[in-house]
């Protein structure tokens, strides 16, 4: 997990970028009827309007949320590291997922006057794609490339250090 401003910057960036994108094809599938590879490329015109807006909101204000909420019911200092992990990405999804999903009807459903329904319409069909995406694909995958990019920094300064004294 970051430890520092920058390591939270780029796991924010990363996670973002998969969780995102994930989502934009998802949608464009939904939307298109289904899944071609066309989507894959469709999906990046997207990304870099919802990138940035995701990263905000995760940045300033959801990551603390998220976490805010998670340790209502998880203790950081008794509990295992992956239920804290579980709790905080669980609560991410709660408050990223609505927040994600008026944003993408707002700039791209057209909803007029049926705003609040198209937008609720949007967060149920999303919720348990970006959750379970969450939990068993990009949660892990960007922990582990996380990991192996932070881990082997430190283990790299650490053997410096041992190397000067």
């Amino acid at each position: 997990m970051p430890k520092s401003l920058f390591e939270d910057i780029v796991f924010t960036l990363m996670m973002v970028f998969v969780m995102v994108y994930a989502m934009i094809c998802y949608n464009i599938s939904l939307a298109t009827g289904g899944m071609s590879n066309q989507v894959f490329l469709m999906a990046f015109h997207e990304l870099v309007i919802m990138g940035p807006i995701a990263f905000v909101i995760e940045f300033l204000f959801a990551g603390r949320a998220a976490k805010g909420l998670a340790f209502r019911f998880v203790n950081p200092q008794t509990d295992r590291p992956i239920v804290l992990i579980l709790a905080i990405s669980s609560m991410t999804v709660c408050v990223m997922c609505p927040l994600m999903s008026l944003a993408a009807t707002l700039l791209f459903k057209h909803a007029g006057k049926e705003i609040i329904a198209v937008w609720i319409q949007t967060t149920v069909k999303n919720f348990p794609m970006a959750f379970f995406w969450q939990i068993f694909f990009a949660g892990p995958l960007v922990r582990k490339i996380f990991g192996l990019i932070f881990n082997s920094k430190k283990s790299a300064e650490s053997a410096k250090e041992k190397a000067v004294a």
